[in-house]
Protein backbone atom coordinates (compact mmCIF):
# COMPACT_ATOMS: atom_id res chain seq x y z
CA UNK A 1 0.00 0.00 0.00
CA UNK A 2 1.27 3.13 -1.15
CA UNK A 3 2.31 6.05 1.32
CA UNK A 4 -1.14 8.59 0.24
CA UNK A 5 -3.18 5.86 0.17
CA UNK A 6 -1.89 4.64 4.31
CA UNK A 7 -2.37 8.54 4.92
CA UNK A 8 -5.98 9.14 4.00
CA UNK A 9 -7.16 5.64 5.24
CA UNK A 10 -5.33 6.66 8.94
CA UNK A 11 -7.12 10.18 8.63
CA UNK A 12 -10.61 8.95 7.92
CA UNK A 13 -10.06 6.23 10.54
CA UNK A 14 -9.35 9.17 12.89
CA UNK A 15 -12.15 11.48 11.79
CA UNK A 16 -14.50 8.74 12.48
CA UNK A 17 -13.51 7.77 15.54
CA UNK A 18 -13.09 11.41 16.94
CA UNK A 19 -16.79 11.63 15.77
CA UNK A 20 -17.60 8.85 17.47
CA UNK A 21 -16.38 9.40 20.62
CA UNK A 22 -16.59 13.27 20.81
CA UNK A 23 -18.71 16.45 21.15
CA UNK A 24 -21.58 16.57 17.61
CA UNK A 25 -22.20 19.66 16.08
CA UNK A 26 -25.85 21.07 16.51
CA UNK A 27 -26.56 24.09 14.49
CA UNK A 28 -29.12 25.72 17.01
CA UNK A 29 -27.66 27.77 18.97
CA UNK A 30 -28.06 29.62 22.09
CA UNK A 31 -30.83 32.28 22.07
CA UNK A 32 -32.65 30.58 18.79
CA UNK A 33 -36.41 30.28 18.95
CA UNK A 34 -36.65 26.38 19.45
CA UNK A 35 -38.87 24.88 17.09
CA UNK A 36 -42.53 23.71 17.67
CA UNK A 37 -42.92 20.13 18.56
CA UNK A 38 -46.32 18.68 18.79
CA UNK A 39 -46.06 14.53 19.06
CA UNK A 40 -47.07 11.12 20.93
CA UNK A 41 -44.99 9.94 23.12
CA UNK A 42 -45.32 7.49 26.80
CA UNK A 43 -44.83 8.36 30.30
CA UNK A 44 -44.90 5.40 32.68
CA UNK A 45 -45.78 2.90 29.89
CA UNK A 46 -49.33 4.93 28.83
CA UNK A 47 -49.53 6.94 25.33
CA UNK A 48 -49.28 10.69 26.04
CA UNK A 49 -49.50 13.57 23.44
CA UNK A 50 -47.19 15.90 24.18
CA UNK A 51 -47.10 20.14 22.81
CA UNK A 52 -43.71 22.02 23.74
CA UNK A 53 -45.61 25.01 23.38
CA UNK A 54 -47.97 24.17 26.11
CA UNK A 55 -45.40 22.57 28.21
CA UNK A 56 -43.32 25.97 28.09
CA UNK A 57 -46.29 27.45 29.72
CA UNK A 58 -45.02 25.07 32.85
CA UNK A 59 -41.78 26.28 32.93
CA UNK A 60 -38.12 25.01 30.99
CA UNK A 61 -38.20 22.03 29.23
CA UNK A 62 -35.04 19.59 28.75
CA UNK A 63 -35.37 17.88 25.47
CA UNK A 64 -32.76 15.45 25.14
CA UNK A 65 -32.45 13.34 22.21
CA UNK A 66 -31.32 9.84 21.76
CA UNK A 67 -30.44 7.59 19.07
CA UNK A 68 -32.07 4.43 20.07
CA UNK A 69 -33.99 2.49 23.23
CA UNK A 70 -32.65 -0.12 25.13
CA UNK A 71 -29.15 0.39 23.86
CA UNK A 72 -26.21 1.11 26.08
CA UNK A 73 -25.33 4.59 26.28
CA UNK A 74 -28.95 5.29 26.01
CA UNK A 75 -30.40 3.33 29.07
CA UNK A 76 -27.57 4.50 30.80
CA UNK A 77 -28.79 8.38 30.05
CA UNK A 78 -32.27 7.91 30.65
CA UNK A 79 -31.58 6.09 34.59
CA UNK A 80 -29.28 9.11 35.03
CA UNK A 81 -32.12 11.49 34.12
CA UNK A 82 -34.43 9.41 36.01
CA UNK A 83 -32.31 9.68 38.95
CA UNK A 84 -32.07 13.61 38.71
CA UNK A 85 -35.92 13.54 38.54
CA UNK A 86 -35.99 15.22 42.03
CA UNK A 87 -33.89 18.13 41.44
CA UNK A 88 -35.46 19.04 37.86
CA UNK A 89 -38.64 19.15 39.36
CA UNK A 90 -37.39 21.14 41.86
CA UNK A 91 -35.50 23.79 39.97
CA UNK A 92 -39.26 23.67 38.10
CA UNK A 93 -37.86 22.11 34.49
CA UNK A 94 -40.18 19.01 33.06
CA UNK A 95 -37.72 16.54 31.04
CA UNK A 96 -38.93 14.89 27.86
CA UNK A 97 -36.54 12.09 26.48
CA UNK A 98 -36.93 12.39 22.44
CA UNK A 99 -36.45 9.27 19.91
CA UNK A 100 -37.28 7.65 16.60
CA UNK A 101 -38.48 4.91 18.36
CA UNK A 102 -42.23 3.69 17.70
CA UNK A 103 -45.03 4.33 20.33
CA UNK A 104 -44.44 0.81 21.83
CA UNK A 105 -40.81 0.49 22.08
CA UNK A 106 -41.13 4.06 24.02
CA UNK A 107 -44.12 2.29 26.04
CA UNK A 108 -41.68 0.04 27.23
CA UNK A 109 -38.45 2.15 27.77
CA UNK A 110 -40.43 4.69 29.71
CA UNK A 111 -41.44 1.92 32.75
CA UNK A 112 -37.58 0.03 32.25
CA UNK A 113 -35.47 2.75 32.08
CA UNK A 114 -36.67 6.22 32.31
CA UNK A 115 -38.35 4.03 35.40
CA UNK A 116 -41.64 6.10 35.42
CA UNK A 117 -39.74 9.29 36.13
CA UNK A 118 -40.60 11.36 33.06
CA UNK A 119 -41.79 10.85 29.44
CA UNK A 120 -40.57 10.06 26.31
CA UNK A 121 -41.41 11.06 23.04
CA UNK A 122 -41.47 10.14 19.26
CA UNK A 123 -39.05 12.31 17.17
CA UNK A 124 -40.76 12.62 13.73
CA UNK A 125 -37.84 13.35 10.81
CA UNK A 126 -39.21 16.78 10.52
CA UNK A 127 -38.82 17.69 14.86
CA UNK A 128 -35.17 15.53 14.01
CA UNK A 129 -34.26 18.07 11.09
CA UNK A 130 -35.89 20.86 12.94
CA UNK A 131 -33.42 20.61 15.86
CA UNK A 132 -30.38 20.06 13.76
CA UNK A 133 -30.34 16.13 15.60
CA UNK A 134 -29.92 13.89 12.62
CA UNK A 135 -27.52 11.19 12.62
CA UNK A 136 -25.69 9.92 9.28
CA UNK A 137 -26.75 6.65 9.51
CA UNK A 138 -30.32 5.24 9.62
CA UNK A 139 -32.51 2.27 11.35
CA UNK A 140 -35.19 0.26 9.72
CA UNK A 141 -37.71 3.30 10.86
CA UNK A 142 -35.76 5.90 8.98
CA UNK A 143 -33.66 9.33 10.65
CA UNK A 144 -32.33 8.60 14.08
CA UNK A 145 -31.43 11.53 16.07
CA UNK A 146 -27.99 12.15 17.92
CA UNK A 147 -27.28 12.69 21.65
CA UNK A 148 -28.08 16.45 22.04
CA UNK A 149 -29.64 17.89 25.04
CA UNK A 150 -31.63 21.50 24.48
CA UNK A 151 -32.65 23.30 27.88
CA UNK A 152 -35.35 25.29 26.31
CA UNK A 153 -36.55 28.36 28.61
CA UNK A 154 -40.23 29.38 29.41
CA UNK A 155 -40.04 32.29 26.48
CA UNK A 156 -39.57 29.59 24.11
CA UNK A 157 -35.92 30.19 23.76
CA UNK A 158 -32.66 27.72 23.41
CA UNK A 159 -31.08 28.85 26.73
CA UNK A 160 -28.43 25.87 26.33
CA UNK A 161 -27.54 22.98 24.10
CA UNK A 162 -24.96 19.78 24.65
CA UNK A 163 -24.16 17.45 21.81
CA UNK A 164 -22.18 14.58 22.48
CA UNK A 165 -22.33 11.29 21.71
CA UNK A 166 -21.36 10.25 25.31
CA UNK A 167 -24.03 10.30 27.77
CA UNK A 168 -22.62 11.12 30.44
CA UNK A 169 -22.78 15.01 30.97
CA UNK A 170 -25.79 15.75 29.59
CA UNK A 171 -28.16 15.57 32.63
CA UNK A 172 -25.28 17.99 34.90
CA UNK A 173 -25.27 20.06 31.98
CA UNK A 174 -28.80 20.57 31.77
CA UNK A 175 -29.51 20.71 35.28
CA UNK A 176 -26.85 23.36 35.92
CA UNK A 177 -28.87 25.49 32.53
CA UNK A 178 -32.15 25.08 34.35
CA UNK A 179 -30.94 26.36 37.78
CA UNK A 180 -29.12 29.44 35.99
CA UNK A 181 -32.08 30.11 34.67
CA UNK A 182 -33.63 31.61 37.66
CA UNK A 183 -30.82 33.83 38.69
Amino acid sequence: MNMRIRSSLLAGALAATALAAGPVAASLPKGAEAPPVMTTGAMAGKAFSFDLAKALKSGPVVLYFFPKAFTQGCTLEARAFAEAMPDFKAAGAQVVGMSADDIETLKKFSTEECRNAFPVAQATPATIRAYDVALDMKNVSGLMSDRTSYVIAPDGRIAMVHSDSDWREHVSRTLEAVRALDR
